[in-house]
């Protein structure tokens, strides 16, 4: 299950689950893609609890990443724990799904993206 947080009109913020492996990688994708074929368009990837992904989790952000572009959106990724931090850096990732420390510095460049955002709403989906 994904906690998601709307900021503004339309951003979200996605926290993943601890493992993003084979047996859920392709449920999580869909559910952030529902979100952005309802029209949040960027989406702000907490991975602050991950401890785990594979293959198929990266596979599936950088599919979710071709879909918000699609839409004219963004995807960011944040809080990476320093392990997958330096294997996205090794695999030249950042160039696809820009990389922050934290989710409030994602939601910076977010804003400045975006006009004035409203009080977040808390959801689980």
């Amino acid at each position: 299950m994904l906690t998601v947080q709307v900021q503004g009109e339309n951003t979200a913020v996605v926290r993943l689950p601890q493992q993003v492996d084979f047996d859920n990688a392709s449920a999580v994708g869909a559910q952030c893609e529902d979100l952005v074929q309802r029209g949040l368009t960027t989406l702000v990837v907490d991975a602050s609890g991950t401890e785990y992904l594979d293959s198929s989790g990266v596979t599936m952000l950088i599919t979710l990443s071709r879909t918000t572009q699609a839409r004219s959106g963004t995807l960011y990724l944040a809080a990476f724990n320093s392990h997958y931090q330096q294997i996205w850096h090794m695999l030249g990732l950042e160039t696809v799904i820009p990389l922050f420390p934290t989710v409030p510095a994602a939601l910076s460049v977010s804003d400045a993206r975006e006009p004035a955002a409203a009080p977040g709403v808390s959801d689980r989906v």
